[in-house]
């Protein structure tokens, strides 16, 4: 039944990614590099500033497994922001696993216009089932794709699995805040095309259950209430960009499922922060 759901939740995830107003959204309203929550100095801060603070942040939680001799694994790994940034800073091998084979290509030649296609390994394939022997990385990455799995310790057993001893894994998700009612939850997910949303309790438990050591939990949920904001700033008045490449009824849609997310946000309803862990 689990993997039914999880494969279910696999094939949702590739084709609201592969949808052309989808991709046209992330691509222009997040400016196509970086497609995650950032971390913001003050609210007007732009947002593709902002999601790479948090690709800094996450990195120096793991400084020890980012070096010319480390292989990373960057799970859902979209246009490849992530991807770029250590490969580029810290000369690490990155394998990019991502289910989008729209995004792929965006990533690929992204990818060869930084000069960094030797690097950058771009893989289609899901996380619950990575195409990797055991041991395979130093380094586990994730960037708000695990809320897109209906099998989240499947994956967190994966990336365990797929990890040297030692390595690290470190993540960021979009959570349910702990006693955020349900029935609110619900709705967003649905309109989003996502399973029920984690906590942080429950990727705790998990983690600590694979036997992760040195678990930590940096709460950082203040900064999704900022950046909900300001996406659905952005579509107050559209830039001509955006309105190019989506339609204008998917605009309408947005609208709305951005102002209830962030409206959800302002009540308490979500949790975001960077998790790290390390394979004992």
């Amino acid at each position: 039944m689990v993997e039914n759901d999880a494969a279910r939740a696999a094939d949702v995830a590739r084709d609201y990614y592969d949808t052309k107003d989808v991709d046209g959204f992330y691509a222009q309203a997040w400016g196509g590099e970086d497609i995650h929550v950032g971390v913001y100095e003050h609210a007007r801060e732009p947002i593709g500033t902002a999601s790479r603070r948090t690709i800094d942040r996450m990195a120096a939680r793991v400084g020890d497994a980012l070096g010319p001799d480390s292989t990373v694994l960057d799970l859902g790994s979209g246009y490849g922001g992530a991807a770029r940034r250590l490969a580029a800073e810290f000369g690490c091998r990155v394998v990019a696993l991502n289910i989008s084979e729209t995004q792929n290509r965006r990533h690929r030649e992204l990818n060869a216009r930084h000069g960094l296609t030797d690097l950058i390994e771009v893989v289609p394939g899901s996380f619950q089932d990575i195409p990797a022997p055991a041991g395979s990385f130093d380094l586990v990455w994730s960037q708000e794709a695990l809320c897109h799995s209906a099998d989240r310790l499947g994956v967190l057993r994966e990336a365990h699995r797929v990890l040297r001893p030692g390595g690290h894994l470190t993540f960021t998700d979009i959570m349910a805040a702990e006693h955020a009612p349900a029935d609110a939850l619900r709705s967003i997910a649905e309109r989003l095309s996502l399973p029920p949303f984690a906590t942080a309790a429950r990727y705790d438990e998990q983690l600590r259950a694979l036997a992760f050591t040195e678990v930590e939990f940096d709460d950082l949920t203040d900064h999704i209430r900022t950046h909900y904001d300001r996406l659905a700033e952005a579509l107050h008045t559209p830039a001509p960009a955006l309105l190019d490449a989506v339609s204008a009824a998917y605009v309408d849609t947005l609208r709305t499922s951005l102002a209830h997310t962030a409206e959800a946000c302002h009540a308490g309803h979500f949790t975001w922060g960077i998790f790290h862990g390390r394979r004992d």
